[in-house]
């Protein structure tokens, strides 16, 4: 069976990739995560993801290598990782009341071929006061995550309703890429 990396430092990533009961290994990718404007939703999480997992690939050619990547969306913008607090307090306000969605798009690099695909999540939030982003701001949990919430943790107090795969949201759909290990023989 071919070797397979997870071209990402997450811990949440790797918890996830972990239920699939296959051996990989994790290399943390440090590639350039910055997007043309002109790209879709859709797009940016492929090429972002693709990207993670093509720099990996490079000095590792003899592994299967997994790059993923996550965006929230509302209205049209895309919301990354917050810069500070002031900017994880703003898009928090921005998501509060109203459902935003989530893309996580996947790449496996093999052989130099990339086999891609993404998942789209509607997140409905609950109205958020103040006090509520200020001591969820306090925990520090925010600051490494698209739309500066975690779902699977403090952040699901936020959440009113999911539509789609709860796994895309938290950074990898697990459904999805299980399907797709196997299907080029990464998988049982």
């Amino acid at each position: 069976m071919t070797k397979l990396i997870l071209a990402s430092g997450s811990p949440r990533r790797k918890e996830l990739l972990e239920k699939l009961q296959i051996p990989f290994q994790i290399k943390a990718s440090n590639s350039d995560e910055t997007i043309s404007d002109r790209l879709s939703p859709e797009e940016a999480v492929v090429e972002l993801a693709t990207r993670k997992a093509m720099a990996v690939s490079r000095q590792h050619q003899d592994f299967a290598i997994i790059g993923a990547d996550t965006i929230v969306v509302v209205d049209g913008e895309i919301l990354g990782k917050p810069s500070d607090r002031d900017h994880a307090k703003n898009m928090l306000m921005k998501l509060s009341g109203r459902t935003h969605e989530v893309f996580t798009g996947v790449a496996i690099i093999q052989n130099g071929q990339a086999s891609t695909f993404y998942e789209k999540t509607d997140v409905a939030f609950w109205e958020l006061s103040e006090a509520e982003v200020e001591r969820y701001l306090d925990s520090g949990e925010p600051f490494d995550k698209a739309g500066s919430y975690g779902i699977q943790g403090l952040g699901s107090l936020f959440v009113k309703k999911i539509n789609g795969d709860y796994y895309s949201v938290v950074g990898l759909p697990i459904s999805k890429l299980q399907r797709l290990l196997r299907e080029l023989k990464l998988s049982w």
